[in-house]
């Protein structure tokens, strides 16, 4: 494992949220033996405006000033990541002139480089390497500008339009090309970085078993009960509502529950006139286990699209480690989980896979799955990204 490195994580995220993020997992273990610094998102001025009057929770007196931009935020193991808030900055996304939004996001830019330099001088941190994680529209800029001693792009997700349009497919091309290295968390986004950087590598999502473990299933509930399957999650554009309303309508003996930040309320209005169907707010990551333990099985119902090819859902690892069957529509080759869960290629097979898992479970299949999750801990997937971050530094510095 990596260690004794400075790492400042330019983060498209927040630290703390309603689910669990890969970002957060990989810095809370690499804290260990490494000083991490960890940049919150970054806010605008109008994220200030709304959190004053109370429709936003932007940390607005940190974002001001008025509060330490700089805390300490404890790992599950003690160890200890510096959390940044950056100043505000413009909110400049919806500008459809390009020369006018490159004048008006240089002011951006140059807001983040300057408090990123006074964060390196005051902590002190000496050839920083800078993971830029799903953010390449402040990770290009910030190339160069840092003394860094790497620079990778840490990628967990397909480009989307929903926040910085169109020219963000150009920006992530640009940025890919010119870092250092790449991470990706799936085989899919890998063989397409690839193709603009040859310094590319896999490192997959994994599951914090320490934390499922407790909660694993010890047998399958009775056949005189009702079954349950369940979706945690964002509820969001990736939601394949088609499939997941002609399961529910085919299966009325099954209960289906969802939990999760609504982004998507067609999902909600199209699913929650059925009798079967129940929808609950978003739970914290360290109430995920128990809630996934009373289920009888985890589905992951997302359009076969080319946005979601690139997806390794977190909660894959998750619902096997609590040792309940998945099932998933089929939106990414997944070949890792082929013997382990089924995968639809359309809304009856979806529906067919469900009756399934929930009429031929059994303890025998609940320990495989527990026992095949527990080799995808982010304890090992940590190492992987270490040895990663090795193998990029001796590329750009051959001994």
């Amino acid at each position: 494992m990596i260690e004794g490195k400075n790492i400042i994580c330019i983060s498209q995220t927040t630290w703390h949220g309603e689910f669990t993020k890969s970002t957060v997992q990989l810095l809370s273990l690499l804290a260990e033996k490494n000083t991490i610094v960890f940049v919150e998102y970054p806010f605008t001025v109008k994220d200030v405006i709304m959190s004053l009057l109370g429709k936003q929770r932007a940390q607005v007196s940190r974002m001001l000033g008025f509060k330490r931009r700089i805390i300490e935020e404890k790992t599950d193991s003690n160890a200890v990541v510096k959390h940044l808030v950056m100043p505000p900055v413009l909110p400049v996304d919806f500008i459809k002139n390009e020369s006018i939004f490159q004048k008006f996001f240089s002011i951006n830019a140059f807001i983040y480089k300057t408090q990123l330099r006074k964060t390196i001088k005051k902590l002190k941190l000496d050839n920083p390497i800078i993971i830029t994680a799903y953010n390449p529209m402040y990770g290009l800029p910030m190339i160069g500008k840092l003394h860094e001693y790497l620079n990778v792009y840490y990628c967990y997700d397909g480009m989307d339009t929903q926040r910085h349009k169109s020219r963000i497919y150009t920006i992530e091309q640009q940025f890919c090309r010119q870092v250092d290295g790449i991470i990706t968390t799936s085989d899919y986004l890998n063989s397409e970085k690839q193709q603009l950087n040859p310094q590319s590598y896999v490192v997959k999502n994994g599951v914090d078993f320490k934390l499922f473990e407790p909660h694993a299933k010890k047998s399958v509930s009775s056949p005189s009960s009702q079954k349950k399957a369940g979706y945690i999650g964002t509820l969001d554009f990736r939601f394949d509502i088609d499939s997941m309303e002609f399961a529910i309508q085919e299966l009325p003996q099954v209960l289906f529950e969802f939990t999760g930040y609504l982004l998507n309320h067609n999902i909600k209005e199209r699913l929650s006139k059925y009798d079967n169907v129940a929808f609950f707010k978003s739970v914290k990551a360290h109430e995920v286990p128990q809630l996934l333990s009373k289920y009888d099985l985890g589905i992951i119902p997302y359009k076969m699209d080319e946005v979601n090819k690139n997806i390794y859902p977190l909660k894959i690892n998750e619902y096997l480690a609590v040792g309940v069957p998945v099932v998933m529509t089929a939106f990414a080759n997944l070949t890792d989980f082929k013997s382990m869960v089924k995968s639809a290629e359309n809304k009856k097979l979806f529906k067919s896979y469900i009756e399934y898992e929930l009429e031929n479970d059994n303890y025998v299949l609940i320990k495989e799955r527990i026992d095949f999750a527990r080799l995808n801990s982010w304890e090992g997937r940590v190492g992987e990204f270490g040895d990663v971050l090795e193998k990029i530094i001796k590329h750009k510095y051959p001994s």
